[in-house]
């Protein structure tokens, strides 16, 4: 939210730099997360004065060029080389000397040098109006006022604005500080807490009265509940054209365009006040009456925006006798605005239930500075004074008269909030007794009236307007605030307890795999739960009926929340290789989410993505491009950190993967992997191989739990390793022969290992090569050749007998 320090200043008279008013607006809890200059007029006119043409001739070497003498209050006058046609002897006009920097409405800026134009000198610039920054024409020269003084600044004749810009973050609670006013009573009890006393200016509304009573219309609420508090009032003979320079320049300074004197009025009023105003054109009133209910679902109505929308059944509207004008509290309606031609007007202000105007808006995906702040709650007493005060500023503005007595439907007040304090619970909460008569003293800075003391605590009144104020902890917190964070001595005694936190954690858990994979070259990524629906046809095995679909989502692409990790990885995968890195080793933490009949169910999964090579390319590195079986290897880490084992393997169908394998252990699924389907990648217009696993974290999570951990002690004595190069037929595979193995010696045997396949000549036709190593330990003694050779025998035996093998 933007603030005005000009604006503010003219709620309070201080002379507190924007520096040091940041800061003390972020003690108050309105954190100034930027402060930025504003000037209407860029560069403000410095260097730009006022100039009067004492001679004007024909330039000597140029048709279409003036030689001119100006006179800007100096010894000597200006020699200014000038094309403007309309140039002449005896104007008045804006002159930028030598060295001004002119920011024009268009284009880059220059800066203004001595030179020569066509053989002439010229020491200055004669400029136009878009050469100022101050509009578009180009039609010749500024001619202004004969009256104004020589040598007078031009930033003193054009209402040159100077301003600082306070960015406010503005937390949603703090409905009461939308408004320049709203930010001033918070500015007022920090100035009292700081002993400095300044008095709270706000417009006076004393001038407002009804010229007469021409123009009645006839106001009906029937939805009270969803429109607590509807004023009204008409002005007619108005005349709309474009806002005095003063208003553009405060509505830009905040950053809004401005439209017209009359819409222009209402965004003043807005942000001074926090009240949001509409202005009907009274003519296009069928009936001169004015309706607020709720319409059928599904009827048809155009915004200001020239869109055509269908409404909801709880959307309040503002409606005349035939047709809905306005969508209330959120945007206006294409056919009752104020345009060029209006001469008459209904100007309404109202309170509106936050929830009906939230809920519309989100519906409707439309954000206005009005729904801004109705959707959070507005001050409902303030209703009638800013429409009084936004009618008097518009009849200031654009002329016209009252020709209405207010409209003010208001049944059933909103009361103000009592609440209780407890000077305990204070110092309690404060860590720290503040005197009660400061805490007084603030309250009633903020305007919570004091209602009783006792010796207790206080009786208190918060006004209806501060939403955010309706239990002790919340007065406390007030009283924090103004009183000073900073202020409150920090205890030299720490206070702790040790949790009791089981190392199954999942975060515990997570981040020992993170740390496993990231030491292996792969970057975690995080990635949007939300969605596109679109995904779900690319698989079979995901249902549309199982998409979990949002009420309110921003877009149609993020309208369902997943139910696979790896399309949001693909689209990572996607925009990293469009921008060159193609050499990737992704994974990523993540839920999946799935509506089954009338349940919906999370499940927590560990995705790892790769493609390109296993490294980057180096001179000292050959690149060796990621495959299945690097996969499988990643994969088996990770199990084997987390103590996972007695699993087995088996493959499986998906229409994801291409070559797909499981590990499983019992009935349990913990890891799908493999390459993903080419009709899969072209979706995301990826031509690489993309090697995909999906580990179901919620069963690892559960398994590593029942682990036992067993310690052993290193063995003293070595390990022994003998090979065998194994002639076999070509469809046995590894896994057979360590099965044989382990099977022949199960106490001895401490590893199996593959070193080396061949396939080719010299051998016979179906046949291949194993070379194959075995490992041997004793952890009690040192074994001899005897025990080795029997062993190697009985694995040599059982080799021949069950696979045909030979010794080569």
């Amino acid at each position: 939210m933007n603030i005005s320090y000009n604006w503010i200043k003219q709620f309070l008279k201080t002379d507190w730099s924007p520096e040091e008013i940041s800061e003390l607006l972020t003690d108050l809890g309105l954190e100034v997360e930027g402060l930025k200059a504003y000037e209407s007029v860029k560069g403000g006119l410095e260097g730009v004065v006022v100039g009067a043409v004492i001679a004007c001739e024909k330039h000597p070497n140029a048709d279409k060029l003036k030689l001119t003498q100006v006179d800007i209050g100096q010894e000597q006058p200006l020699q200014i080389v000038c094309g403007a046609p309309n140039v002449a002897k005896g104007q008045k006009v804006p002159v930028a000397t030598i060295g001004t920097t002119l920011y024009p409405s268009e284009g880059e800026p220059w800066k203004i040098k001595k030179g020569k134009i066509r053989g002439e000198e010229s020491h200055g610039m004669i400029c136009a109006e878009d050469e100022l920054g101050l509009g578009s024409s180009h039609d010749g020269i500024l001619v202004l006022d004969p009256k104004i003084k020589v040598g007078t600044p031009a930033s003193a004749i054009f209402e040159i604005e100077n301003d600082w810009i306070f960015e406010i973050g503005l937390t949603p609670n703090r409905a009461d500080a939308m408004s320049h006013l709203g930010v001033a009573r918070d500015l007022k009890a920090g100035f009292i807490q700081r002993e400095i006393n300044l008095e709270l200016i706000t417009p006076s509304v004393s001038a407002f009265h009804v010229d007469n009573r021409m123009l009645k219309m006839d106001v009906h609420v029937k939805n009270r509940k969803l429109a607590p508090r509807y004023c009204g009032v008409t002005i007619s003979g108005l005349k709309v054209e474009e806002s005095p320079r003063w208003l553009q320049n405060r509505l830009s300074a905040l950053g809004l365009k401005p439209i017209n004197n009359v819409v222009d009025a209402t965004n003043f009023v807005l942000h001074e006040l926090g009240q949001p105003l509409h202005a009907f054109d009274a003519i296009k009133i069928s009936g001169n009456k004015i309706e607020v209910k709720t319409l059928e679902s599904g009827t048809k109505f155009t915004t200001l925006d020239g869109i055509e929308r269908e409404l909801h059944e709880d959307d309040l509207m503002i409606c005349d006798a035939k047709k809905p004008m306005c969508i209330a509290g959120v945007f206006g309606g294409i056919d009752s605005g104020v345009t060029e031609n209006t001469t008459s007007i209904f100007l309404e202000s109202a309170y509106f239930d936050p929830v009906s105007i939230r809920k519309t808006a989100k519906r409707h995906g439309l954000s206005t500075d009005a729904s801004f702040r109705f959707e959070r709650g507005i001050d409902p007493n303030i209703t009638e004074y800013a429409l009084k005060r936004a009618a008097l500023l518009i009849q200031d503005l654009a002329g016209g008269e009252i020709t209405s007595d207010i409209v003010d439907i208001y049944p059933d007040k909103i009361k103000d909030y009592e609440v209780r304090l407890s000077f305990d619970n204070a110092k309690k909460l404060i860590g720290e007794e503040i005197p009660r008569e400061i805490i007084k003293r603030i309250l009633t800075s903020l305007e919570i009236k004091v209602n009783n003391v006792t010796e207790a605590g206080l009786g208190l009144t918060v006004p209806a307007y501060r939403n955010d104020v309706q239990r002790e902890a919340d007065i406390i917190e007030e009283i924090l605030r103004v009183y000073g964070y900073n202020t409150i001595e920090t205890t030299k005694k720490l206070s702790a307890s040790i949790s009791n936190t089981s190392r199954f954690e999942d975060h515990i858990i997570q981040d020992t795999i993170g740390h496993l994979l990231a030491a292996r070259g792969f970057f975690e990524t995080l990635s949007n739960s939300l969605t596109t629906p679109e995904y779900v046809n690319l698989s079979d095995q995901l249902q549309t009926e199982h998409n979990v679909t949002m009420l309110n989502p921003l877009s149609n692409d993020l309208s369902v929340l997943r139910q696979s990790l790896l399309f949001s990885g693909l689209e990572a995968v996607s925009f990293n290789i469009n921008r060159k890195r193609q050499d990737l080793k992704l994974f990523e933490f993540g839920k999946t989410y799935h509506q089954i009949d009338d349940q919906r169910k999370e499940l927590k999964h560990l995705s790892i993505l790769i493609t390109g090579n296993t490294a980057n390319e180096s001179w000292h590195n050959t690149s060796v491009k990621s495959d299945f079986f690097y996969l499988k290897g990643i994969v088996i880490s990770v199990l084997e950190r987390l103590g996972i084992s007695n699993c087995s393997e088996a493959p499986f169908r998906s229409d994801l993967l291409s070559e797909g394998l499981c590990i499983v252990q019992g009935d349990t699924l913990l890891v799908e992997f493999g390459l993903v389907k080419k009709s899969i990648l072209k979706a995301f217009d990826i031509s690489l191989e993309v090697l995909y696993a999906d580990f179901n974290w919620d069963a690892v999570l559960e398994i590593i739990k029942r682990n036992k951990i067993i310690f052993e002690p290193i063995p003293k004595y070595p390990q022994v390793r003998r090979d065998f190069a194994l002639l076999i037929d070509h469809y046995v595979t590894f896994e057979d022969i360590l099965n044989i193995a382990r099977r022949s010696e199960r106490h001895l045997l401490r590893d199996v290992n593959l070193f080396d396949v061949y396939q080719g000549k010299n051998l016979p036709p179906g046949k291949k090569s194993y070379a194959v190593s075995f490992t041997l330990q004793d952890d009690n003694k040192t074994l001899t050749d005897k025990q080795i050779d029997k062993i190697m025998s009985k694995i040599q035996f059982n080799l021949e007998k069950e696979l045909g093998a030979q010794l080569r």
